[in-house]
């Protein structure tokens, strides 16, 4: 079966200069990021700020041009697309953003925020049918048709993120980008909103790229995981086989930097997890941080093995 959506050595550089005169040179944000997404998965992307999985996603996306590598949508190559040959394609694939609250326009009534994209996509559809359309798709959202008149600040994170859901799912699309959706909500909310994500997945067959910091989050949703560190997918595998038996020291440091029940229960090897030690010149780019680091490591090409994972000395 083809994947419904396939990244094959994405690259991505941004240069400093401009207004940030003190930046200068050039930041290589994804390095040869590759992934496939089948269809009705779940495929979570994840790793500190600053390793890359929101650009991969924008990538995906096409909300950033590609420095080289292939994006798939579906089978079709989009990669080099123009921004009028993409338009008419975005209806398969739309995005939640983080912060429920900047994603909406607050000049904009809640009804025409989400119909946005039917304007673009349904144009043929009267003024009324796209007020049943919304209100079809609020309601699957979990929400009723009486707030279809408000405006966003006259509702909760949660309430908002819902709105953003209903937003993108209007279109009817078959792939979801959902970048960090509950990290700007409470605990309480937050299973709230993966609640009905699952529900959604099940109901409309959706293919979910999930991306977040937040492994406890992760490990409800994903059925996948692809795990990334300074540009570089490290490790990648089904969500059992990451979180219960991995194999790279980046992906152990990740886990024991969740919160746990008692300081004993943490590894002894475990390494902290922190953006600022920087990464090596060349070879593994984990190298000045890993527990598990040789010689050898210097001249490691950072490429994933046969059983998914990007290290000489592994874990286990």
């Amino acid at each position: 079966m083809t994947p419904i959506l396939t990244a094959a050595n994405l690259h991505k550089s941004f240069s400093g200069g401009g207004m940030f005169r003190a930046v200068t040179g050039e930041k290589r944000a994804v390095i040869d990021a590759s992934f496939e997404l089948a269809a009705g998965e779940t495929l979570a992307i994840v790793g500190e700020s600053g390793s890359g999985k929101s650009t991969t996603a924008r990538m995906a996306m096409r909300l950033l041009p590609i420095d080289s590598g292939q994006m798939l949508w579906d089978g079709e190559d989009v990669s080099s697309l123009s921004a009028r040959a993409l338009r008419s394609r975005r209806h398969f694939i739309q995005m939640v953003f983080q912060d429920p609250f900047a994603s909406l326009n607050p000049r904009m009534k809640i009804w025409e925020s989400v119909a946005e994209g039917l304007r673009v996509h349904h144009r043929d559809l009267s003024h009324s049918q796209r007020r049943q359309r919304v209100a079809e798709t609020l309601a699957l959202c979990g929400l009723d048709d009486s707030g279809m008149d408000r405006y966003p600040h006259q509702f909760s994170g949660g309430q908002r993120q819902r709105i953003g859901i209903a937003r993108a799912l209007v279109v009817e699309p078959k792939v979801l980008v959902l970048d960090e959706p509950v990290s700007a909500l409470d605990v309480s909310v937050q299973a709230q909103i993966l609640n009905l994500l699952n529900k959604l997945q099940r109901d409309r067959g959706l293919s979910y790229l999930f991306i977040s910091h937040d492994l406890s989050v992760v490990r409800h949703i994903a059925d996948r995981v692809a795990v990334m560190f300074a540009g570089r997918i490290v490790e990648t595998g089904s969500a059992e086989t990451v979180f219960g038996r991995c194999r790279h020291p980046y992906t152990q440091a990740l886990l024991d930097a969740r919160p746990i029940a008692h300081p004993a229960e943490r590894a002894l090897d475990s390494v902290p997890v922190a953006a600022d030690e920087g990464v090596a010149g060349s070879g593994c780019p984990f190298q000045l941080r890993c527990p598990r680091v040789q010689a050898d490591c210097a001249n490691f090409d950072c490429r994933l093995n046969a059983e998914g994972y990007a290290c000489l000395h592994p874990c286990r």
